[in-house]
């Protein structure tokens, strides 16, 4: 059973990455095989969870208990409580940025943008992508950036493309901002980095990520955008008046801005914060608009709006990310950490090893079992080390140490490298409907090039 998830996992990975010749829509098989994964873990689990440190845990508060209890009790719900984290925020942004753009807010900031030369374009999407993932997340960030695109830019594959960018930007932005992604949370709030050495280190790399393939492709992009096409353009004339679009577009905004600054301050899970100001636009609209017809009132309204928001997106999210907490929960991902060190044994080299695999997997437990096989060195630690080969490799992976920032770097941008490989890429991938194989074509080296020349910037830094 062990070996059969992994080839279960495989085959639901091509039939997503084979969307468009079986057509059948990602969101399908993604499901399918979250369940099937599970399916060989209950089968299996007798086999597989013996010997693991958390059943033998989950045993002492439980005597006598089975491993299908362990993976029903325990497994199952403490992965789905992970998940549904990461599946309400958003929900719950996906919405906000419904409800800007049902009351017409990005026609406004559409108008501010007055250039049509697709290169201009791209390296201003990209630049106000990459510095608003570092405030806001990536996520969050993407499918505001997302939604203002498809405002401005018409065709399909010139939209795919201005989205792939956005999501190599958003990556790269969120890697060098203690909030801007998942990985560099964990680590910020795990003591592994701090946020000033984090800003001061990986900064430079990321803006060199994005930078070059943005280089790349300005020596080849020519042209102007075409402009949306006529039933998009229609989509965006909406009934409300100047006051009201600039009323929701400010709130929406500030909304999303105040979400870290919830966190923060609370310490709550960021979906938290974000259902809150969802709740807080859901009162906004229905006040601004109670004296409207009905009709008109349920085009502007949540009731209505959340008939607009991508379900199918929602339902990838679950799938994807479900089928890779199975073989995280089987030991698959930790099997493979264990592999890196041992034969690896460079930081440089395992780094780049687990950003490359970010793009395959969540990044997420990838880092969450990177962080559970390395400590943090303390000076403690180091005046006990006598050799000093192992004491200068300990060195690396003290608090703020070359590792653990290297770590942020990789594992926030070699995601990019494929559209599945992180949630901005998957977000980007369900909105925009984007081909995988059409992303392996056509952005893949140029994500590439950006991660490798960051580690080379990294290294000489």
């Amino acid at each position: 059973m062990f070996y059969l998830i992994v080839a279960v996992f495989v085959a639901g990975y091509a039939a997503i990455a084979l969307e468009h010749s079986l057509k059948i829509d990602k969101s399908a098989p993604a499901l399918v095989t979250a369940a099937l994964v599970w399916v060989c873990i209950a089968f299996g689990g007798e086999n597989i969870y013996p010997g693991m440190e958390s059943f033998q845990e989950y045993l002492k508060l439980h005597p006598g208990a089975s491993a299908i209890e362990f993976v029903t009790h325990h497994e199952l719900i403490e992965h789905l409580g992970a998940i549904s984290e990461i599946l309400f925020f958003l929900l719950g942004a996906m919405t906000i940025v419904e409800i800007i753009d049902s009351h017409g807010g990005f026609n406004i900031l559409s108008k501010i943008i007055r250039t049509t030369g697709k290169v201009r374009l791209l390296w201003i999407f990209s630049f106000l992508t990459f510095f608003m993932s570092a405030v806001l997340d990536n996520l969050t960030t993407t499918i505001v950036m997302i939604a203002l695109m498809r405002k401005i830019i018409g065709g399909r594959h010139t939209r795919w493309f201005f989205a792939s960018m956005i999501v190599i930007a958003a990556n790269a932005g969120g890697a060098w901002s203690p909030i801007g992604d998942v990985t560099t949370i964990m680590l910020w709030i795990g003591g592994q980095v701090t946020a000033l050495s984090i800003i001061v280190k990986v900064l430079l790399p990321s803006v060199v990520c994005m930078v070059v393939p943005l280089t790349i492709v300005s020596f080849t992009m020519k042209g102007n955008a075409v402009q949306p096409s006529r039933t998009d353009r229609a989509r965006s004339v909406v009934p409300t008046t100047d006051r009201e679009r600039w009323t929701i577009l400010v709130a929406g905004v500030m909304g999303l801005l105040f979400v870290p600054v919830f966190k923060s301050v609370t310490h709550l899970p960021p979906y938290i914060g974000m259902l809150f100001v969802l709740g807080i636009m859901w009162i906004m609209t229905e006040i601004l608009h109670r004296r409207k017809q009905s009709e008109l009132k349920l085009k502007l309204t949540l009731t209505g709006i959340l008939k607009k928001v991508d379900t199918p997106t929602i339902f990838f999210f679950l799938g994807i990310l479900l089928a890779v907490a199975g073989l995280e929960s089987a030991g698959h991902l930790n099997i493979l950490s264990v592999f890196l060190d041992e034969k690896i044994h460079n930081i440089y080299a395992i780094n780049l090893a687990i950003g490359t695999l970010s793009s395959i997997v969540d990044n997420v437990p990838l880092v969450a079992g990177t962080m559970g096989m390395y400590e943090v060195t303390t000076p403690e630690i180091l005046s006990t080390i006598v050799d000093p080969e192992k004491a200068a490799y300990l060195n690396y992976f003290t608090a703020d140490g070359t590792f653990w920032n290297l770590l942020a770097y990789c594992a926030g941008t070699g995601g990019s490298m494929l559209i599945i490989g992180s949630a901005a890429g998957v977000a980007a991938m369900g909105i925009m409907k984007i081909d995988f194989l059409w992303y392996v074509k056509k952005v893949t080296l140029l994500a590439a090039a950006g991660y490798f020349a960051g580690v080379v910037v990294y290294y000489l830094l």
